[in-house]
């Protein structure tokens, strides 16, 4: 198989392209033609040598997610056969044209959406999802607010709420990120380089607060998100992107009796990571054939250009995800 290779950990341009062995299949697992997959933060991380994978992945092969074909299936595998379209989670390696899927931790591809659409959904909506609904329980009529409202994640977050029936409030950086995210079921964005979101929260909800809060920043945030979040309301950290260390004050947890959450997907056990699959695949899988969820892409690029995606993720200028396509 084809494959970019982090051959020299730390910058975008420590990748090589190289051929590799083709992964085999045990009974219950699936071969899968790699056509598109997406970058995510912990991409970054392991480049970098600071993200081990789990047990099992290679360290120097990244790639949380994909979209391609099944070419074979193990013996004991029954929901499955060659020829089907697939999208999957995966632990690494999604930055190779091959890849085995567990049969549970398969998705059917909706029928409308390309492998590049259909390899930007895994992640950031399995996360969105998990965070969302399964850590926080969201409920119908409730305020949520999204960080990083224009990230893979955070367009996932904005259009599950806002179709749950949710008031969706969200950061951003730049006016035209705004506009965008607008039109995915953003109610109210805030430019965080022009308005402190805390006080826009405040303001926006007569000082009530929202019930939910999606974090990817951390440390930063943390007086203002407590100081955002209404009594019983419900925070989750899904990231660190701007520090994990800060000293908290109990006080204001206990007053408004609020609950924090953190969860990750990629450390978990299979078991737990194929229920959750299944469970996205029944309730939301279906709205994107329908048009009511779609993926966001920014950019496609092939894989030889690997270098390039992640220079652009780098740069946080990207809206929605960017994908690598596999073009063998």
């Amino acid at each position: 198989m084809r494959a970019a290779v982090v051959v020299t950990p730390g910058g975008p341009d420590g990748f090589a392209i190289q051929e590799l062995p083709d992964p085999q299949p045990g009974p219950e697992e699936a071969l899968v033609a790699v056509h598109a997959t997406a970058l995510n933060r912990a991409d970054l991380l392991q480049r970098r040598g600071r993200y081990p994978g789990p047990l099992g992945t290679r360290e120097d092969l990244p790639g949380l997610e994909m979209a391609g074909v099944v070419l074979v299936v193990g013996e004991r595998v029954r929901g499955w056969a060659p020829g089907a379209r697939v999208l999957a989670l995966l632990a690494g390696g999604g930055y190779g044209s091959r890849v085995v899927v567990h049969e549970r931790m398969l998705m059917a591809t909706p029928p409308n959406l390309s492998c590049e659409q259909a390899a930007s959904i895994p992640e950031v909506f399995l996360t969105a999802y998990d965070a969302l609904f399964e850590q926080c329980a969201l409920q119908p009529g409730e305020a949520v607010l999204v960080h990083a409202a224009g990230s893979g994640v955070g367009t996932a977050a904005v259009q599950l709420a806002a179709v749950a029936a949710c008031r969706v409030f969200g950061t951003v950086g730049s006016a035209d990120k705004l506009t965008r995210a607008a039109k995915l079921g953003l109610h109210h964005g805030i430019d965080y380089h022009a308005e402190d979101f805390a006080e826009a929260i405040a303001v926006a909800t007569a000082r009530r607060g929202v019930d939910v809060i999606l974090d990817v920043i951390g440390a930063p945030y943390w007086a203002r998100n407590l100081a955002s979040l209404a009594v019983r309301g419900r925070m989750v950290l899904v990231g660190t992107m701007g520090g994990a260390t800060l000293e908290v004050d109990l006080g204001a947890l206990m007053g408004k009796r609020l609950q924090v959450r953190g969860t990750v997907l990629r450390a978990r056990a299979l078991e737990e990571k194929a229920t959750l699959t299944q469970a996205f695949a029944r309730r939301w899988l279906p709205l994107f054939a329908d048009g009511r969820l779609v993926p966001v892409i920014d950019r496609v690029f092939p894989l030889a250009q690997v270098a390039d995606a992640h220079r652009l993720m780098e740069s946080n200028a990207n809206f929605g995800k960017i994908v690598l396509r596999h073009d063998e």
